[in-house]
């Protein structure tokens, strides 16, 4: 809140320290600048008026409404346009994974909190497949519970949610370690973070593998697959991404 500036008992600047709260953007001697020279030419020129204070109010409110309007236009359009370069870097390192279009459509969500970082950008893409794979594993999980279901086919589901909360783990531990990059021995991090998500993508292929190798009630064959593949889509992504970071 501006100071309420005092001289000889009279405050100066009325009309300032009233819009100050309407217009917290501008300087408090600002508007007051602005006032008193309004208020000098309106005297100036109406000297006899008593209406010229509440002109002066008018004029005050209509020019900051102008001026901030403009900065709001500026800033808006500054922000467009960051968003869309973010955005451009995203789709264009998108265009390393196998995946692009996958890999695009998950990720420019976050164009603003990754901005050009690509290590962000790699933390976004394992927190996305991490998300993909907890709900690949409630899906499965669900499916299991089904009433109908062969032993077989409970056999290879239940292997199947065993490899997915495998691969949960594995991406965990992957993040875990992109956290902590940094120092000397940071091109091992590195390696060993593209060992853990290489062996989420494994363990993912191995629960689509059990499904073509055993007979499988079809349309809860096609629900997993379903599950599975978007899963796998996104780890590889992850891990073309991290294919991509330089140290």
């Amino acid at each position: 809140m501006a100071t309420i500036k005092v001289l000889g008992g009279q405050t100066l600047c009325p009309i300032a320290y009233k819009l100050q709260s309407s217009f917290p953007q501008f300087q408090h001697t600002d508007i007051c600048t602005l006032e008193l020279k309004m208020e000098v030419y309106m005297s100036s020129t109406s000297p006899g008026s008593y209406s010229w204070r509440r002109f002066l109010l008018f004029l005050l409110i209509l020019l900051l409404s102008i001026t901030n309007s403009h900065i709001s236009l500026a800033s808006a359009a500054t922000s467009t346009s960051s968003t869309q370069t973010y955005k451009t870097y995203i789709k264009t390192t998108c265009n390393s994974t196998l995946y692009p279009k996958v890999c695009y459509k998950s990720l420019s969500y976050y164009a603003s909190e990754i901005k050009t970082d690509p290590l962000k950008l790699c933390n976004t893409a394992l927190e996305v497949a991490i998300e993909a794979a907890q709900n690949t594993s409630s899906i499965v999980s669900k499916i299991s519970e089904q009433i109908g279901l062969l032993s077989t086919e409970a056999a290879v589901i239940e292997d199947c949610i065993d490899n997915v909360k495998d691969s949960i783990y594995e991406l965990q531990d992957s993040q875990n370690a992109m956290g902590q990059l940094g120092g000397s021995n940071a091109e091992f991090q590195i390696d060993s973070v593209k060992t853990w998500v290489s062996a989420a993508i494994t363990d993912e292929n191995t629960c689509l593998d059990g499904l073509d190798e055993m007979k499988v009630n079809t349309t809860v064959q096609k629900k997993i697959r379903k599950s599975i593949l978007n899963l796998c889509k996104m780890t590889s992504n992850a891990l073309a991404l991290i294919n991509t970071l330089k140290y």
